[in-house]
């Protein structure tokens, strides 16, 4: 390793396993607490569809190889890793669970007890809980405390949320990367690692909608009090463009995915129509049919080609809206919104929402970390940092409040509210 490089203490590996392609991340942790990036590799993906494993074999294969790509630029090896969920059917709620406390002073023992408490409040329905977070602590029925530990109170309440995936499908991603041979630290809900990798805690205090655009799921998730309230998952995403262009032009995929990066917009400009775009890739063969519209040369305008990419982009932006809207996140009382995932690179897009959503819209990226390349500092890459960011913070989840636990006083006035709708109001 370079002289320069900090002392690491402690090292934390990510795999992001997409439709699109397979990303992984080795950050370390310096003693002063600052995290460094010592080494990031991605693959074209393959075995997924929409989030789902569908071919073990190929999955796993895929995995293996990013790992082992990241490991050589890292220069060390890993054992374990953090995996993202974008697909498995994401859903969340919060659920509130409140003690009688009798005005003294709040223990330790009383918030490990509340927190024991609310492990029995968790019905997931028959499926998977794969967060269940203290978000924060009310004293007496009043908002936002961060550690209500020394305070006095009559009744100590927690929210907590929870996130929710159907089993089979994790359980599906958890068997590939043990199949690559590696061990599964945790499964973070896709939404979760973006936030902790480009929203500010300000945004995430004050009220903000985070929207990834993955290659075949766009994830729609809001956040606020410094918590994720609400997520819906679309299965629409970046592939939807590009399939769009192959066949409104009648061409191949892997030229339509040329053409959407290197020359697609959401953002008409009044040259489109003057400017002619080669349908074929440099080194392509002249020959062959012509796409629907070209001209002699195979090309077409490029107004052509930001009209089928805007005209696409606007199916997608109307679903988003409705799920924000689902999640009380729309007139006065929504916020900033942020985009990331691999479709927030398409050149425009924030203009675009920003105008079909009628609220400020900005693109979301990881943050600037050392050792972090370049071209891994982009909205596609935000989930797989953040998920290393996610590790090294290692929030508590109330399913690891020991069961040995004996509360050593008596409690009364236990009590359950659900209180996602009233979050929202209250927050929105």
């Amino acid at each position: 390793m370079a002289t320069q490089q900090p002392r690491i203490t402690r090292v934390f590996a990510a795999v992001n396993i997409g439709s699109f392609r397979v990303s992984a991340m080795i950050m370390g942790q310096a003693e002063s607490g600052e995290m460094v990036v010592l080494g990031s590799s991605h693959r074209a993906s393959e075995g997924i569809k929409r989030g789902y494993v569908t071919d073990m074999r190929a999955a796993s294969h895929a995995i293996r190889t990013a790992v082992e790509k990241a490991e050589a630029n890292a220069n060390t090896s890993i054992q374990s890793v953090w995996i993202g969920c974008a697909g498995a059917g994401l859903s969340s709620k919060i659920s509130s669970v409140e003690i009688a406390i009798g005005g003294r002073r709040i223990e330790e023992d009383d918030i490990e007890h509340l927190l024991y408490a609310a492990r029995d409040h968790l019905h997931p329905d028959g499926r998977m809980v794969l967060h269940a977070q203290p978000a924060h602590y009310t004293l007496d029925g009043a908002h936002g405390v961060a550690n209500p530990k020394g305070l006095h109170a009559e009744a100590l309440g927690v929210d907590v949320h929870v996130t929710l995936a159907e089993g089979a499908p994790v359980r599906n991603l958890i068997e590939a990367v043990q199949t690559a041979h590696l061990d599964v630290e945790g499964v973070v809900a896709s939404p979760l690692a973006a936030a902790y990798a480009c929203l500010t805690a300000e945004e995430r205090d004050l009220g903000v909608a985070l929207v990834e655009i993955g290659a075949q799921v766009t994830n729609v998730s809001v956040h606020a009090a410094g918590m994720l309230l609400g997520l819906k998952s679309i299965p629409v995403g970046s592939n939807d463009i590009t399939d769009a262009i192959a066949s409104s032009l009648g061409i191949r995929r892997s030229q339509a995915e040329r053409l959407k990066c290197v020359a697609g917009s959401a953002i008409a400009t009044p040259t489109d129509h003057r400017e002619m775009i080669p349908v074929n890739g440099p080194g392509e063969e002249p020959g062959g049919r012509l796409a629907r519209g070209a001209d002699e040369h195979n090309r077409i305008a490029r107004a052509e080609l930001v009209s089928i990419v805007t005209d696409r982009l606007g199916v997608t932006t109307a679903e988003v809206g409705k799920a924000l809207k689902a999640m009380g996140f729309s007139g006065a009382q929504g916020g900033q919104v942020v985009l990331a995932g691999g479709g927030a690179e398409l050149h425009g897009i924030a203009e675009f929402m920003q105008g079909a959503l009628g609220r400020p819209v900005r693109i979301g990226k990881p943050p600037a970390l050392q050792g972090l390349p370049e071209a891994h500092a982009t909205p596609g890459f935000a989930t797989l940092a953040g998920l290393c960011l996610y590790a090294s913070d290692d929030p508590v989840d109330i399913r690891s409040v020991g069961p040995r636990y004996q509360p050593t006083r008596r409690y009364r006035g236990m009590g359950l509210v659900n209180r996602v709708f009233q979050a929202v109001r209250e927050y929105f």
